[in-house]
């Protein structure tokens, strides 16, 4: 459990759970798919130079499922989920959907070979428990489509399909080299969609370049799509799926602090509460 005391878990939480708050601010100014593209194109091309530069090795026979991991982590999940929210699905309640991932990623680890304990079991209830507390008071189902939730149970799905592919089939690999396969395949996958659905070179235009759309991009690139995702990639390649997914427990506790911080949403007691038994979970999976 050492290095789940370490900064790394703790610094990969603060950053997932800004998300929710990049989406925030991000999504008024452009449509889900549209961004997204941008968000990879811009990856890509901060990330292309450095691999160029530093000569990093090239992930010989595992590309094809490096790449195929980075399809279901970040294309398929995170197109389910912002469109999701564009389509009037409350934050709160993506946020306990997706949520369910570290219980469905515990249901499938026998597939790749990992053992989960009663003991991990019992954290996973409680943090389960946890996450309902915090978003209790924020789920509202007014305006709540049955394509909004399919969305979002697909972005479930995709993301906890990802994380076991690729601790199954490319764990190790460099880490520059493979999230810029990785942000290439989602460029390519979801450009058709941004033009079919967005008719993307509108959308471009109609883009309002705000200081808040410019840093929500930013951040999305350098703290989501490098930063969160490097640490990610670490996380996988030295434990157990299940530990790490359990770790985004401790994402919408986080995400309701910063909106309280940020926009002064309501934090009540319950949230709090829930916060501590999220933790308490995360605690009792990741013990060895």
């Amino acid at each position: 459990m050492s290095h789940f005391l370490s900064p790394i878990p703790l610094f990969f939480v603060f950053l997932w759970s800004t998300g929710f708050i990049v989406a925030k601010f991000g999504l008024p100014y452009a449509p889900p798919l549209t961004f997204l593209v941008m968000r990879y194109a811009c990856a890509v091309a901060v990330l292309a130079p450095v691999v160029w530069l530093v000569k990093a090795p090239w992930p010989k026979g595992k590309a094809g499922h490096i790449a195929m991991a980075g399809l279901l982590l970040h294309g398929g999940y995170l197109a389910g989920v912002w469109c999701a929210i564009k389509l009037g699905m409350p934050a709160g309640l993506s946020a306990l959907i997706v949520g369910m991932q570290p219980i469905l990623t515990a249901f499938a680890a026998p597939l790749i070979g990992e053992r989960v304990t009663p003991r991990q079991w019992l954290g996973l209830l409680f943090g389960l428990g946890g996450v309902a507390l915090v978003v209790y008071a924020k789920i509202s189902l007014a305006g709540l489509s049955w394509q909004a939730v399919v969305l979002c149970l697909g972005a479930l799905l995709s993301i906890t399909a990802g994380t076991l592919y690729q601790k199954r089939w490319c764990p190790q690999f460099d880490l520059r080299t493979g999230a810029a396969i990785q942000f290439s395949a989602c460029f390519i996958a979801t450009l058709p969609f941004a033009v079919a659905f967005e008719a993307l070179t509108p959308a471009l235009d109609a883009i309002a370049w705000s200081p808040r759309f410019v840093g929500a991009l930013l951040w999305s690139v350098l703290g989501l799509s490098i930063g969160a995702i490097f640490l990610l990639f670490a996380l996988i390649r030295r434990s157990d799926a299940t530990q790490v997914t359990s770790l985004l427990y401790l994402t919408p506790p986080t995400t309701a602090l910063m909106a309280w911080l940020m926009f002064g949403e309501a934090f009540s007691a319950l949230g709090a509460a829930g916060m501590a038994l999220a933790v308490a979970g995360v605690f009792f999976v990741v013990r060895k």
